[in-house]
């Protein structure tokens, strides 16, 4: 059985140095702050950047968008985590 959108988001969580939730949560700032460095995906905003900036950010670094412009600021669907998840090497459990 394929994991779920939790499991997989835990397993970002994991691998970026963060604690697993418990209960189904979105990214917080943090958390996204966390995947931008992992990825090693540049933040240049002025002061704490927005999610969404950073969201459109993550989606140019592993390949679900072109550029910042194209990206969707969403928060992330099941395709978009599992991306991320294999770009930053988390393996979340079935």
């Amino acid at each position: 059985m394929s994991p779920t959108v939790h499991e997989i988001r835990n397993a970002i969580r994991v691998a970026t140095g963060r604690f697993e939730r418990e209960f189904e949560a979105s990214f917080t700032k943090e958390e996204l702050q966390a995947i931008c460095e992992a990825l090693e995906v540049e933040v240049d905003e002025t002061g704490r950047p927005s999610t969404t900036g950073m969201r459109r950010l993550v989606r140019v670094q592993v390949g679900l968008a072109e550029s910042r412009e194209a990206a969707g600021d969403s928060t992330f669907r099941k395709a978009d985590l599992r991306a991320i998840a294999d770009e930053i090497g988390a393996s979340p459990e079935p």
